[in-house]
């Protein structure tokens, strides 16, 4: 099952949902209303070193990016 996040039309509470295919009707744990939203989620992901640059990079420059 995905998990989806939505927002409460009624109370404007945020929260997540793990939605069977078919289940249309998303009621609000806060107040309970199902007048929610589904929201676009971003989600994060990480590799080791994707945070910087590779050492052999130049930006600009051209060539094969050694030495």
């Amino acid at each position: 099952m995905p998990l989806f996040e939505y927002e409460c039309r009624n109370c404007s509470h945020k929260f997540e949902e793990l939605v069977s295919s078919g289940q249309t009707d998303i009621a609000c744990p806060q107040c309970g209303s199902t007048d929610t939203r589904k929201l676009i989620s971003v989600f994060a992901s990480s590799t080791a070193g994707a945070a910087s640059a590779p050492s052999c990079y130049r930006p600009g420059g051209g060539g094969s990016g050694f030495g």
